[in-house]
């Protein structure tokens, strides 16, 4: 299979984007990058937590739309960047605590948009979220 990147990329170089984010606030860490996807961590700890202990939906967001934004923009002819346009996100499973794990994989890379599909697992290989990002490739 051929690589869909575009860009040079590596996980120390994503890593390294993520310092002093959001991202880095929460944990986050990229894991690994394949030809077609990208995959990431995120603790369930007292920082992703909702007020019941469990891990809270909008953290799920969170890493569903950092690993695909990171991805769109890794994967778009260099000359443009991908901002987000819209997500969802449909919560499966809770998580009290752990580590979770999402991969991004792309479902169209378009001229104009990509829409990238989010699967966040707890450490059982469970589904905890599904997410669908539809990001807009913007020409510089």
């Amino acid at each position: 299979m051929m690589s869909i990147w575009k860009r040079e990329v590596s996980v120390e170089s994503s890593e390294k984007s993520m310092k002093n984010t959001l991202c880095d606030h929460l944990g986050m860490k990229i894991t690994e990058i394949g030809d077609d996807y990208l995959t990431g961590t995120m603790p369930v700890d007292k920082r992703t937590h909702q007020p019941m202990g469990l891990l809270h939906g909008g953290a799920s967001v969170a890493l569903a739309e950092t690993l695909g934004s990171m991805a769109a923009n890794m994967a778009v002819e260099p000359g443009a960047y991908c901002v987000g346009q819209e997500i969802n996100a449909n919560h499966i499973r809770s998580v009290t605590n752990g580590l979770v794990t999402g991969i991004a994989k792309a479902v169209h890379l378009g001229r104009s948009s990509q829409i990238w599909e989010i699967r966040i697992t707890d450490e059982r290989g469970k589904l905890v979220c599904i997410s669908r990002l539809t990001m807009a490739v913007i020409r510089k």
